[in-house]
């Protein structure tokens, strides 16, 4: 199957027809990733990712200090 690469604001994209979409079981905002290869650009869904795997993830080294943001207001203050 063909596709026409085209200008997407400053990069380029494809459009994916129907029949992958479907067959994939894409949907519009999902996330893919993609791979170059030897032979192309690998395209594949992108599993999704649950809260503790990302939890997970926060050591001593990545986790960042807290974030002021001026006094409390509103309905938080009690």
């Amino acid at each position: 199957m063909e596709a026409m690469v085209k200008k997407w604001g400053n990069s380029l994209g494809i459009r994916i027809p129907n029949f992958f979409v479907q067959n994939m079981s894409l949907k519009d905002g999902a996330c893919v990733e993609m791979t170059s290869t030897n032979a192309g650009i690998l395209i594949a869904p992108k599993a999704s990712t649950s809260l503790s795997e990302m939890l997970s993830k926060i050591t001593e080294e990545n986790v960042h200090a807290e974030i002021e943001t001026g006094p409390a207001v509103g309905a938080e203050v009690r």
